[in-house]
């Protein structure tokens, strides 16, 4: 059986810190929940590499996943997925990407 496999990149995990904090503010149990949810989701797109939505116009090579209010970018590599992004679906995500952030 071949191992899924994802990286994050420094934003990425730092998204995964801010979604945790902001949510932990109003129930601790829930952010937790998050956290895992996103874990899982990360495990079933580096198994399923190319469920996600061609995002060209954000960046090259870059895809979309939904879970919850938030969206995972992430790009194919060899080992299996590197994880760009997890942003609310709420910010302006073409800013974001556009200035780099």
């Amino acid at each position: 059986m071949t191992r899924c496999r994802f990286k994050l990149t420094k934003l990425a995990k730092q998204d995964l810190d801010d979604i945790w904090l902001s949510i932990a503010r109003h129930n601790l149990e829930r952010a937790d929940r998050m956290l895992d949810d996103i874990q899982e989701r990360f495990l079933l797109l580096a198994r399923f590499r190319e469920m996600g939505v061609v995002r060209e116009n954000l960046a090259p090579s870059l895809r979309s996943f939904p879970i919850d209010d938030f969206l995972i970018f992430y790009r194919l590599s060899k080992q299996g997925i590197e994880i760009v992004r997890i942003l609310s679906g709420k910010v302006d995500i073409e800013r974001i990407f556009r200035e780099g952030e």
